[in-house]
């Protein structure tokens, strides 16, 4: 049995007030999760990047900073799908400060 298959298992036997308890503790350890965004240690030195792809937040978003349009970017990175940029965009909004930096790192470097 998988952990989602038990993890079913268990819901069906809970009272609706079990059940709460746990969408509560489900939507607070996803809180700090972006879809479609990602941060490995191994991958871009652990900045958050498009999934799928090795291209991180902090480029696109300098990219449309410099006047490139999504259409232009969905152009020139084919893997690339709207919802990334909207993904992308999202996550920006909510860690402005480690965008900043990071694009300030990298100009310097």
């Amino acid at each position: 049995m998988t952990k989602l298959q038990e993890a079913e298992r268990l819901l069906s036997e809970m009272t609706r007030a079990e059940k709460s308890q746990v969408l509560q503790w489900v939507v607070r350890d996803l809180g700090d999760a972006f879809p479609g965004i990602e941060s490995s240690p191994d991958v871009c030195g652990g900045e958050p990047c498009i999934v799928r792809t090795r291209i991180p937040v902090w480029v696109l978003v300098q990219a449309r900073r410099l006047g490139t349009t999504e259409a232009e970017l969905l152009r020139a990175y084919p893997s690339l799908r709207a919802e990334d940029l909207a993904n992308a965009w999202a996550y920006e909004r909510a860690h402005r400060d480690e965008i900043e930096l990071q694009i300030r790192d990298n100009e310097a470097a």
